[in-house]
């Protein structure tokens, strides 16, 4: 028996309404379903239903595009811009475009299963991309599917049984204290090293070191305010190598903060401070700088030393290895790295916290 558009009885007496959920990229119809015991709750549901597929964007693709792909550029990225800090979503455009188009290009929202998904970390394997690399792209995967979810062009969650790689740890290169101390030398010698003693001595990040002003640091008090970063990020056009400069807020709410510093940190500042003509700490020739300029000139001071290799990021693990050698807390280094959480500050220094503690558990040995 049917009565109205699309709403038929069933042989179980229930009322059955039928709709068009979406077409494929074959242009197949792919049909929805609601039911109920009378025929005007059928009907409410599927007035309901076609109220809000008005509402929902139609998917279209000027490039040979599946489903998938055309939404994520024409729609989902769209959404998010301006919601998310700059430099997130210029690393989720180049992911996008790097490596999940490729592989979703010519698919379907139907075509996007547990399988399809599984197979496209093992791609991503196979080109033997670092574990935290897959991860980030796979945190992408899975906050664009949640849109598509809660927007009904998916109806099964593609991404709950996925395997991921197993975490590695990566061990943390810290200088020694003789090797800290050469570098010190270096730097007070140049006329850049400023960059060098604030991450030693402050754990800041090469970002936040470029964003701080002299106002951002209290001599009275010995601490510094950290609350801006400056990063490149590249431009919004995978064609492109172009990149900009940008100044934002710290990467996360922990990182906004005031870190204290040594005296004799407090005491090389305010002697720069005396020569600056720069209301930056760290100047290049049009006022603020880069990571990029400074990562140059930390590589020209190292450059002839014996630890010409190392990163400049080595030197914030320097300085989280003196805290902890010094017996500092965990809770109070993970607050002045910036860290989001305690657990990645244990995880990251795991060893340098394994023999604090062995040092500590060696005191027992002269109880009596």
């Amino acid at each position: 028996m049917r009565k109205g558009e699309n709403i038929y009885k069933r042989k179980d007496g229930r009322w059955e309404g039928r709709f068009i959920k979406r077409r494929t990229s074959k242009k197949k119809i792919v049909y929805g379903y609601v039911y109920g015991k009378k025929y005007q709750e059928v009907k409410e549901k599927l007035a309901h239903i076609k109220s809000l597929q008005k509402e929902k964007p139609e998917i279209s693709s000027e490039k040979n595009d599946g489903e998938y792909i055309a939404w994520l550029f024409k729609h989902y990225l769209p959404s998010i811009e301006g919601k998310v800090k700059e430099s997130t979503y210029s690393t989720y455009f180049r992911l996008v475009s790097i490596h999940i188009e490729p592989f979703f290009k010519d698919k379907s929202f139907s075509e996007i299963t547990d399988e399809t998904v599984q197979e496209f970390v093992d791609v991503l394997l196979q080109q033997q991309l670092q574990n935290s690399s897959i991860r980030l792209v796979l945190s992408f995967l899975k906050q664009s599917v949640s849109a598509a979810l809660r927007q009904e062009y998916l109806t099964k969650n593609p991404i709950q049984h996925i395997q991921l790689p197993k975490e590695k740890r990566h061990n943390v290169h810290a200088l020694t204290l003789k090797q800290q101390q050469e570098l010190e030398d270096l730097a007070r010698q140049s006329d850049y090293g400023l960059p060098i003693l604030v991450s030693l001595y402050s754990g800041l990040r090469i970002g936040e070191i470029c964003g701080l002003t002299w106002a951002d640091v209290d001599f009275e008090q010995q601490t510094i305010k950290v609350n801006r970063t400056v990063s490149r990020i590249m431009c919004q056009n995978i064609n492109s190598r172009k990149t900009k400069v940008i100044v934002s807020s710290p990467k996360t709410d922990s990182s906004q903060r005031t870190v204290i510093i040594p005296k004799i940190l407090c005491t090389y500042l305010l002697d720069m401070k005396e020569v600056s003509t720069s209301p930056y700490l760290v100047s290049a020739r049009y006022g603020m700088t880069e990571p990029r300029v400074i990562n140059y000139r930390f590589k020209k001071i190292i450059a002839n030393s014996k630890f010409s290799d190392i990163h400049f990021h080595a030197l914030r693990h320097t300085f989280a290895t003196r805290c902890l050698e010094q017996g500092m807390d965990i809770a109070t280094l993970s607050r002045l790295l910036g860290h989001q959480s305690i657990k990645l500050t244990l995880d990251t220094y795991s060893d340098s916290t394994l023999n604090q503690k062995k040092k500590e558990i060696e005191k027992l040995n002269f109880l009596f």
